[in-house]
């Protein structure tokens, strides 16, 4: 990679490149300044993905140059979920190659060096970095005990967690996003969105989450038939300039076929005239230099069809006083409500608090422990969760999959069935293992909704759906006649779809009062969300902050005391580990040295341990605070 020109931090010049002989680039080309946040948008398969890579170094192009400037530095967030046994913590203070590098060598550095270190571990601010990791974590979604856990303890969704907290700690030049919010609850995915709007450095963002690519980047670049596009302003902006300039291309084209067809008619005319052959051969020039007509009209719009459930009597499901959980531990405590044929309802609350667990409830996948539960005669329910897309079965077709659950179903049923997921004659025929993500969660939704259900249940079902097919699922909501109880953390889809918040929150389920916007003010501000509690006046919120500062004041400076005993503790074992790493300690057959530098070793490894513990304890109760 050259460097790019002085205003811009990466530059894409005629960049082509294929897989398999399908062309994913052709040409393409695309700037992005200091600080400019990019949306990438584009049909699944369009190559999104192939193009971060491209930027990020990890494959070449066929053609053309990517410029990066050779001071700038990247944070990627790839597919693979970090593991192993280092902490959360520590695994994403690690991403910080500098700092790590200057403890290091801090370790076994001269009196001069060590000034410079030490200056430059100031310059970068190495002794907040602890904090500033923390606060980064705690925003999606780890709470201080979890930060102190091995990394391999968790799931690969929490996984990806910390591999997005470590690319946002490196505070990156270029930032590069895939996918961010697919493993997030709408808490994180709204934290992230607010982290993103603060990020001084650029970033180009892979996302189907319209609400964070309406909020938090400056242009979208559209990739389509192998060129890039970059249209300023959020999602909205450039649905709606696509849309005119689609229009105006419509028109365009509708002229040039008009011209074409006056053309090839004057010729075909007067072709064999003599006085005419001369104006017949301009014309025959004409019409070859004449643009061939763009497709203006994109593929075949996606569409989803729920089948209408059958009539049945109010209410669909009513819960009184229920307490739910697993294995004798209850998660959610008395809990009662109602649900009616167009109720349409979103769980809030973050992940671990209860949704899934109130959503198994609903489906009927879960018993209560106490209290009552009646379903109407004859209710039936469909149910949509991210594992059933996991658990396909690769080797077999959308329709062998169909079949089984519907055993007694004529071919023709099948197939109409699938067909209102998008799934046509061509992929129902096709092997699951062979389909696109957004392909799978179709057969999925097709599973869910095959007995006509009066209650959809939808547990985050959009995160492989890209643009279009939200957009029809949300068509296919607002035509839905039945019942909907949605998990989701893309807000663009719960704003358009839900007419009730409950909020699923400290072993309880409560309506929230408000839209989503109020939500959003609510857990972005510091204080906790409580139920019925109204927004101060300016002067008591100020007053407030201004007297919370002063009682958090002695845990700042417990917090900042026990960062900078770590930091010393952490260059006084390195120092020491280099020392007992160097032969010429053995060769002089110090024994007491070495006796000496074991024993302080192992003294170290109990004052960080008590360091660490006093800044977590610090940290957490600023956080609860």
């Amino acid at each position: 990679m050259g460097d790019p020109s002085p205003m811009s931090l990466l530059e894409l010049s005629a960049v082509s490149f294929s897989i398999q002989g399908r062309a994913l680039l052709e040409r393409a080309d695309l700037a992005i300044g200091a600080g400019q946040r990019v949306g990438l948008v584009g049909a699944n398969g369009a190559g999104k993905s192939t193009l971060l890579r491209l930027v990020a170094g990890e494959i070449t192009p066929d053609g053309g140059e990517i410029r990066l400037n050779a001071r700038a530095r990247l944070g990627w967030v790839k597919q693979e979920a970090p593991g192993g046994a280092a902490s959360v913590l520590e695994t994403v203070l690690a991403a910080d190659s500098e700092r790590l590098a200057l403890l290091a060598e801090a370790g076994s550095a001269g009196a001069v060096r060590l000034g410079e270190i030490h200056e430059r571990l100031r310059a970068i601010g190495a002794e907040a970095a602890p904090a500033r990791a923390a606060r980064i974590l705690s925003g999606l979604g780890f709470d201080s005990l979890a930060q102190a856990r091995p990394i391999g303890d968790f799931s690969g969704g929490w996984r990806m967690r910390v591999a997005l907290a470590s690319a946002l700690f490196a505070a990156p030049d270029l930032l590069l996003l895939d996918e961010p919010t697919n493993h997030l609850d709408l808490e994180a995915a709204l934290w992230l969105e607010a982290w993103l709007t603060r990020f001084p450095g650029a970033a180009l963002i892979v996302s189907h989450d319209q609400g964070l690519l309406d909020r938090a980047v400056h242009a979208i670049a559209h990739l389509a038939r192998g060129k890039l596009s970059l249209t300023p302003g959020g999602f909205a902006a450039f649905a709606r300039i696509t849309a005119e300039r689609s229009a105006q291309e419509a028109r365009a084209a509708e002229r040039m076929t008009a011209e074409r067809a006056r053309i090839s008619a004057f010729v075909e005319r007067f072709r064999a005239k003599a006085s005419k052959a001369r104006q017949a051969q301009s014309r025959l020039k004409a019409l070859a230099r004449l643009p061939p007509i763009a497709l203006v009209v994109e593929e075949t719009p996606t569409r989803f069809d729920f089948p209408p459930p059958r009539g049945i009597a109010p209410p669909l499901l009513t819960l009184d006083r229920v307490v739910l959980g697993y294995d004798g531990r209850a998660v959610l405590r008395e809990v009662s409500l109602r649900l009616d044929m167009e109720d349409r309802i979103a769980l809030l609350g973050a992940n671990g608090n209860g949704k899934s667990t109130l959503a198994k409830l609903l489906a009927g996948r879960l018993e209560p422990m106490a209290g009552r539960m009646e379903r109407a005669r004859g209710l039936a329910v469909g149910y949509f969760a991210q594992h059933q897309i996991e658990d396909l079965v690769a080797g077999d077709t959308p329709l062998d999959h169909l079949a089984r659950a519907l055993p007694h179903a004529t071919p023709t049923t099948l197939r109409a069935h699938l067909a209102r997921f998008g799934l046509d004659a061509e992929r129902v025929e096709r092997r699951v293992g062979e389909l696109s993500g957004g392909e799978r969660a179709r057969l999925a939704l097709a599973l869910a909704t095959r007995e006509a259900p009066h209650l959809l249940v939808l547990d985050e079902p959009t995160n492989h759906l890209d643009i279009d097919a939200r957009q029809a699922l949300v068509a296919a909501l607002a035509e839905f006649p039945g019942a909907v109880v949605l998990i989701s953390h893309d807000a663009h889809l719960i704003d358009l779809i839900a007419d009730r918040l409950w909020l699923v929150a400290a072993g309880r389920v409560q309506p929230f009062e408000g839209d989503l916007a109020a939500y959003r003010a609510a857990i972005m501000a510091p204080q906790p969300i409580e139920r019925g509690e109204k927004a101060p006046e300016r002067g008591n919120e100020r007053r407030a902050r201004a007297e919370q500062r002063a009682e958090t004041a002695p845990l700042r400076r417990a917090a900042t005391a026990a960062e900078t005993r770590l930091a010393k503790l952490l260059a006084e074992r390195a120092r020491i580990e280099a020392k007992l790493a160097d032969p010429a300690l053995y060769e002089a057959a110090r024994a007491a040295d070495i006796v000496t530098a074991n024993k302080r070793l192992a003294a170290i490894a109990a004052e960080i341990a008590a360091a660490e513990e006093d800044w977590l304890e610090a940290a957490s109760a600023l956080e609860e605070g």
